[in-house]
């Protein structure tokens, strides 16, 4: 069993940066693939990045690429994901997630309770 918290969220005018994290427990955190989703308000859920439990590979949603960063502290069983050059289209509740499997874009039994992100413009 995973247990996610996520912080870090909040407003931003548009060009900022934030930095979510998501502490994790459980015994074997550093075997799980984590990944960080976002969902818009009438829109679904949907995938951000992810990075494997070693650290490698790493894979973006397009249109991130170049503006976020995700990492893992196996030490401190969290998962961080670095947000530069916030648009207000990135405006979304930021989820965490844990999968068990091989997956990266789907499939995660493990999910957070979410953060906020409000970018302004």
């Amino acid at each position: 069993q995973v247990q996610l918290v996520e912080s870090g969220g909040g407003l931003v005018q548009a060009g900022g940066s934030l930095r979510l994290s998501c502490a994790a427990s459980g015994r074997t955190f550093n075997r799980y693939n984590m990944a960080w989703f976002s969902q818009a308000p009438g829109k679904e859920r949907e995938f951000v990045a992810a990075i494997a439990w070693n650290g490698d590979p790493t894979y973006y949603a397009d249109s991130v690429k170049g503006r976020f960063t995700i990492s893992t502290d196996n030490a401190k069983n969290t998962v961080y994901l670095q947000m530069n050059s916030l648009q207000p289209e990135d405006t979304a509740v930021y989820y965490c997630a844990a999968a068990s499997g091989d997956t990266y874009f789907k499939g995660y039994d493990y999910w957070g309770q979410g953060t906020q992100v409000t970018v302004s413009s």
